[in-house]
């Protein structure tokens, strides 16, 4: 899929070298050297994707995710970082980035992370997801509306990311199946491999704002040694 690409790095060499081979890839890009500027940037204007470093001035990576959530601006998000430690990783699924890469980078492999990004924000929009035949769009006092893409908690709106969205709707649409990690990641994902902390964290999203006490939750249930199952 090809989107204009807006690249939020510090270092020129790295944020000259991405938009060249973004644009022989097809991408059209823009690049904002810190956190402030690139929240700028996204006020005037809608991109298709960010590859966001985590070590910025101004504002670090992160704080520009959460600020880009709060303004329920739901662009997908691919994070950077030279940093090693699981911190950064797991923070930023938390706020809402749809992957990480971490540096350095093997510019083939995050080219590829890029264009699966795309695409599946692409089907996102274009495609509706639906539950299967019969099978209602709610439980307890949550409603989804698949067509509008809305999901509501008590009559009151929940914002999801669309990775978000598509997870809710596929629980839903699957009550009480068991499901592994890898069969959620070739299902929703449409990957066949990836990190276990990225199902955990988007499912660790879901208790947060769907289930009363999200440490004893009783809808997206953890199946030891297993995976997940959706209890309506």
């Amino acid at each position: 899929m090809i989107g204009r690409v807006l690249i939020v790095e510090d270092d020129d060499a790295i944020a000259t070298g991405l938009a060249l081979n973004l644009k022989l890839a097809g991408h059209t890009t823009a690049i904002a050297r810190d956190g402030v500027d690139a929240l700028a940037l996204t006020e005037a204007e809608d991109f298709a994707l960010i590859l966001l470093d985590i070590n910025l001035p101004r504002k670090n990576g992160l704080e520009v995710l959460t600020a880009l959530r709060a303004a329920d601006n739901l662009v997908p998000v691919i994070a950077l970082s030279a940093r090693e430690h699981e911190f950064d990783k797991v923070a930023a699924l938390r706020l809402g980035a749809d992957d990480y890469v971490t540096k350095p980078f093997a510019l083939a492999e995050l080219l590829a992370r890029i264009d699966a990004v795309l695409r599946r924000s692409h089907l996102v929009s274009a495609t509706p997801v639906s539950a299967p035949q019969g099978a209602p769009l709610s439980f307890e006092d949550v409603a989804i509306d698949a067509a509008q893409r809305l999901v509501t908690r008590s009559g009151v709106e929940v914002k999801l990311t669309h990775l978000e969205f598509e997870l809710l709707v596929f629980f839903v649409g699957h009550p009480s199946q068991v499901f592994s990690r890898a069969q959620l990641f070739q299902l929703v994902w449409g990957q066949s491999a990836g990190s276990v902390r990225t199902v955990d964290n988007f499912v660790g999203q879901l208790r947060k704002r769907f289930e009363l006490n999200p440490e004893q939750p009783q809808h997206f249930v953890t199946v030891r040694g297993s995976g997940y199952r959706f209890d309506p």
